[in-house]
């Protein structure tokens, strides 16, 4: 039985001149899992937006043809109705939370459909111990790193129990292992009768678990086939496609060392930043950082380790986000934890909470001028020398045109940000970091939802801010992109040398005890 069926299907967005599917026949029967490819803005989204009925009934515009789920019309059955036949993963999950605890968001829909509170409970459970997020059931949706809230959302649609699922770039936030446990699911739920379509960039983790490739370009299916055909490496190239074999790099690449309290840290020739007796913790909680030290070269240098394992919390100290404790030096230059913001640029994992312009070329060119006011309080000019900089001039939009350009967004310059892709939004807070001129560059998966073409371009850009002598750091689960790295700094020598700092600190106080003079 086809449980996902378009028969040649034409649709067109709401005020936009051109379709955005071109005559598109697919079908996904029970047992078939099918992956939709292509470079971003080749169609895979809108085909995914059909299927679920946000298209035509929520988006509006004009279809031709018909989209079948379960034999329903999927542009006349109220989405409420057929999302009991078929589920949809956001690449976003946080745009399908209700609830801000684990358990009432896997348990939402269930309760909102009136079910017992013991089957509630059941299903809650079972969906939870098949992604292996049994242990953060109790947590707060607001603490989990953006891997675990993508295993929250297809928990919750897990537990719904729907025979057919679509899922958009559902690897682009989970690590490896991670990555491959959900493939593992995805096989085990194909053998239980599931049909699902997936829309994604990265390939090679579905190797084992695909039955039909398509590729998408201009809203067509420009080809189909096993995915065998992805080996062909001029076919990638001409769609701007991604590796369908990678390897793990993570073992092989040189590390930086981690030093504990009372552990010395030599200093290099190429330091860049350097880092002493660090430590931090969140309100109520144990310190995730404790006496760690580590310096950085010039360079691409890797934060490496599984979800919440405290990499972007790591990101987030070194750009002044996070006051903590501790030594910092930049460039040779000691700074205060509040002042590393001034010499570094950050490009967080959602680039919604980065975006706040009413143009894309607006949006550089403000990073343009922010970065010439940082430099005119750092040395020092005075007031109303940095009011003179904060205003518009010729100059920030030939460097914000120059920034564009790379960044191949030239052509969106007079678009809202918010209107961008997901891919296109990322390279334009890219840019906005790249704008700073930083010491220190901090991104954190930069190459989420991008296509193979686009992630070269940004490979390619950070090994050019790299070769100008920037400290790079690259938080990614994307192992193409890991492989373009120096080096990699650890969080589990980091965790290991935070233990070492706990057990040093609590002999020498122990001893300092035992020392000390009674009072009486």
């Amino acid at each position: 039985m086809n449980r996902i069926e378009l028969q040649h299907v034409t649709y067109t967005y709401a005020h936009a001149e051109a379709p955005a599917l071109r005559d598109v026949t697919l079908s996904v029967a029970s047992g078939e899992v099918k992956l939709v490819t292509g470079a971003s803005g080749c169609g895979k989204t809108t085909i995914m937006r059909l299927a679920n009925g946000l298209a035509p009934q929520i988006l509006g515009g004009r279809l031709e043809g018909k989209v079948s789920i379960d034999g329903l019309d999927a542009s006349e059955t109220p989405v409420a109705l057929l999302s009991e036949h078929i589920g949809t993963l956001f690449q976003d999950p946080e745009e399908q939370f209700f609830a801000l605890n684990v358990r009432d968001e896997v348990a939402f829909a269930l309760q909102c459909r009136g079910l017992p509170r013991e089957e509630i409970g059941a299903r809650v459970e079972r969906a939870a111990e098949t992604l292996g997020i049994a242990p953060l059931l109790g947590q707060s949706i607001l603490t989990l790193s953006e891997g675990e809230k993508q295993k929250v959302g297809l928990a919750a649609i897990l537990a719904l129990g729907p025979q057919a699922l679509v899922l958009d770039e559902p690897s682009a936030n989970l690590d490896p292992e991670s990555t491959e446990s959900l493939a593992r699911t995805i096989g085990e739920l194909k053998r239980r009768g599931s049909a699902i379509l997936i829309v994604d960039h990265r390939l090679y983790w579905l190797k084992d678990v695909v039955d039909e490739v398509l590729v998408m370009s201009e809203g067509r299916i420009a080809a189909r086939g096993p995915f065998e055909m992805l080996r062909d490496e001029p076919l990638r190239r001409r769609y701007g496609l991604r590796l369908s074999c990678v390897d793990d790099v993570r073992r092989t690449l040189p590390r930086i060392e981690v030093r504990a309290f009372g552990e010395p840290l030599e200093r290099g020739a190429a330091e860049r930043l350097r880092v002493e007796s660090l430590r931090f913790a969140h309100p109520d909680a144990d310190p995730i950082f404790e006496g760690v030290s580590f310096a950085v070269p010039e360079g691409i240098t890797a934060l490496i380790g599984p979800n919440g394992s405290g990499k972007t919390t790591l990101a987030r100290i070194l750009t002044g986000l996070h006051r903590a404790e501790g030594r910092f030096e930049v460039d040779g230059d000691r700074l205060a934890a509040r002042s590393l913001m001034s010499r570094a640029g950050l490009v967080l994992q959602n680039a919604d909470h980065q975006l706040q312009m009413r143009t894309v070329r607006e949006e550089v060119a403000a990073a343009v001028r922010a970065a010439r006011l940082a430099e005119a309080k750092r040395e020092k000019k005075g007031l109303l020398s940095r009011i003179s900089l904060a205003k518009p001039n010729g100059e920030d939009g030939v460097r914000a045109d120059k920034i564009l350009r790379s960044l191949r967004l030239e052509g969106l310059s007079s678009r809202h940000p918010q209107s961008l892709s997901g891919g296109e939004k990322q390279r334009l807070v890219i840019g906005c970091a790249i704008a700073k001129s930083p010491s220190i560059l901090v991104l954190d998966e930069p190459t989420s939802g991008l296509d193979g073409e686009n992630m070269r371009v940004i490979a390619d850009i950070l090994r050019s801010e790299a070769s100008a002598g920037r400290a790079v750091f690259l938080i990614t689960h994307d192992l193409e992109l890991l492989a373009r790295s120096d080096r990699a700094l650890d969080m589990e020598d980091a965790a290991a040398a935070c233990r070492r700092s706990r057990s040093r600190i609590s002999a020498a106080m122990k001893g300092s005890v035992e020392t000390s003079p009674t009072s009486f």
